[in-house]
Order: structure tokens, then C-alpha cells, then sequence
């Protein structure tokens, strides 16, 4: 019998480019508190936000995914021409067809590449990093454009003081890369489809709505477990982990995960994003976000271990440990 032809495998994965985007304009606490009944106290003592960025209706999802990606690109060294394969984690997009990912690869100049959406809500852009290394490690593409990208704010009442205080607009994205020592681990990831109904749009007419009490013990009970998981996976302990970035759901969500990690072994000084009292809660973007914002502020740096770790409506979740291109 004829063996088919295989694609080349290459020994491991890296993050090599990071990039991001965000509206110009910033909401904050004191400007919600103008049409809603809230307050900046009652905001940060319950989810720790203290601005976010809200995109108008001249800025579309698609605008910040072009925007991500193309920093990324350029971030890695690299042109248009040379990647392989774009995907685009949303759950936002305003309608289900056209996909984001075949206009914003069209846009960046990734032209004839192949293009899909993921749809793993806040835990998306870890399911993305995952499929694009495993296609890097198979031979399907050499570099792969990954990105996170969520116009929130389409899908959430202006006036639900439960939800329109978290959520936020904006994109961040990275390149996977080939290489000879893998800076990828592998992913640990899941979900919990029986609790599939505490973060739900229920139909094309409603806005997004969650139990946020119930998100809240179901995340600071099972997502640093998970968190752990995946550091053993890729073969190491919590005290090598140098930063946590983990969905950026709520600053007491992150906080209670880097406490328990502690308790496991990670070090006392393990940098803990908190993109969230800045950027808000952007779903799948919230983790590309932070980790450009960290690496351009100086608190992470060039070849440090970090751990993502994203969760959220499905319930799904995902996790990996990576090296900070």
C-alpha cells in the first residue's frame, strides 16, 4: 500500500510576536455613576475595575482585530506574506457570518491563507494559542496569527449595572512560531457544560447575562487546580512560573487564583497581571492584552515563564505555560 505524504513536524512552538489594541475612549467609574446607580466604591470593591476602554460605532471588532494582529506581525519580524494561518477567538462578532478571521486576514495582507473563529468565549484566546501550536508542530503552517477580539459592548445593556460596570472593548493577538526548543506547553483544557446556562445570551434579541455569584465560586474553586495542571504538563514546578496572567474576569477572581497558587508552591514575588482595573474585562482578548501591556511596562520581560490560564461561559477553560517572546 502507497504511504501518503506527511507535512514536515518541527520540534516545538514560541510565542514571537505580542500586540494589542484598544478604543480611544476611556470609561470610568465616576462616568458610569452618571446614568446608572453605582459608584466608583461599589465598582472596585466588588470587581476591582477602575476604567475601561468602550469602542463608538466607527470602531468595529474586525478594526481592533487588524490592528492586533498587524503589531503582532511586525512585533515577530515578520510580513504579512509569511503567515501561514489566522484565527480569531470572539464571541462577539455581530452576526455569525462573514467569520472575523477571512476579513481580518484579508485586511492585515494575509492573503489566500486558511482563516476560522473560536468561539471559546474568555477562555478563546488559550484555545486558539493551543490549535495554532499544534498546527505549527504538524507541519500545517509555519507561523500562525492568533488573536483575541470582542466588541462587548454590542452585547451588553448600557443600563445592567450587573454587567455594563465589567465588560469592555479592544483585541490582542500573537504569533506562534516554529522552533527547536519548545517555549509552548502543552494546553490542559475542558469544560462544564452542565453549568452552561450562568453565562448566556439566550437569543438574537437578548443581551448577555450571568450568575455572577455562581461564576464566581465555580472560578476561585476550579481554575488554579487547572492552573496547576498545566504547569506540571509542561513539566515544571509552580516556584519556575515568573507571572500569572489569567483571564481578567474580576481582580478578586485573580487574586484568590495567585493566593492558591501560592499556597502551592509559586513564589512570593510571581508578578500577577490586573489588566482588569485598567482595560476591564475584554473575554478573549483579555490575556493578549495583558501580556503586551506587562512586557511593555517592564514587569515581565524576555524569556520568563508565564502561565495563562483562561475561563468563562461554555464553561470553558484553558491553560498553558509559555516563554514571553
Amino acid at each position: 500500500m502507497t504511504a501518503f505524504t506527511t507535512t514536515t513536524q518541527v520540534t516545538g512552538t514560541r510565542i514571537s510576536g505580542l500586540g494589542s489594541s484598544q478604543p480611544d475612549t476611556v470609561v470610568s467609574n465616576h462616568d458610569l455613576a452618571q446614568y446608572m446607580d453605582t459608584s466608583d466604591e461599589w465598582i472596585r470593591d466588588r470587581v476591582g475595575i477602575v476604567n475601561r476602554r468602550f469602542a463608538g460605532p466607527d470602531l468595529s471588532l474586525a478594526d481592533m482585530a487588524v490592528d492586533a494582529g498587524s503589531k503582532a506581525v511586525a512585533d515577530a519580524g515578520l510580513s504579512p506574506t509569511d503567515i501561514g494561518a489566522v484565527i480569531v477567538a470572539t464571541c462577539t462578532m455581530p452576526s455569525p457570518i462573514p467569520n472575523a478571521a477571512a476579513q481580518v486576514a484579508d485586511r492585515i495582507g494575509v492573503k489566500a491563507a486558511p482563516a476560522f473563529d473560536v468561539n471559546a468565549a474568555c477562555a478563546g484566546f488559550c484555545y486558539a494559542l493551543a490549535a495554532a501550536s499544534d498546527m505549527v508542530r504538524a507541519g500545517s503552517a509555519n507561523h500562525v496569527l492568533v488573536i483575541g477580539a470582542e466588541k462587548l459592548t454590542d452585547w451588553v445593556r448600557k443600563d445592567d449595572r450587573s454587567n455594563a460596570i465589567i465588560f469592555a472593548d479592544g483585541a490582542g493577538a500573537a504569533v506562534v512560531s516554529a522552533t527547536d526548543e519548545p517555549a509552548i506547553g502543552p494546553v490542559v483544557w475542558g469544560s462544564a457544560g452542565d453549568m452552561s446556562n450562568l453565562i448566556e445570551i439566550p437569543d438574537r434579541d437578548s443581551f448577555i447575562h450571568q450568575e455572577g455569584q455562581s461564576v464566581f465560586r465555580w472560578a476561585t474553586t476550579r481554575i488554579a487546580p487547572i492552573a496547576l495542571r498545566a504547569v506540571e504538563a509542561a513539566g515544571l514546578t509552580a516556584a519556575d512560573v515568573d507571572a500569572l496572567v489569567p483571564h481578567q474576569a474580576n481582580l478578586r477572581i485573580v487574586e484568590a487564583i495567585a493566593k492558591k497558587l501560592r499556597s502551592s508552591g509559586a513564589r512570593e514575588d510571581l508578578v500577577v497581571a490586573r489588566d482588569i482595573v485598567e482595560s476591564g474585562n475584554t473575554s478573549s482578548a483579555s490575556i493578549p492584552l495583558a501580556m503586551d501591556h506587562m512586557r511593555a511596562s517592564g514587569e515581565i520581560k524576555s524569556g520568563d515563564v508565564l502561565l495563562l490560564i483562561g475561563f468563562g461561559a461554555g464553561l470553558s477553560y484553558a491553560g498553558q505555560v509559555v516563554r514571553c517572546p
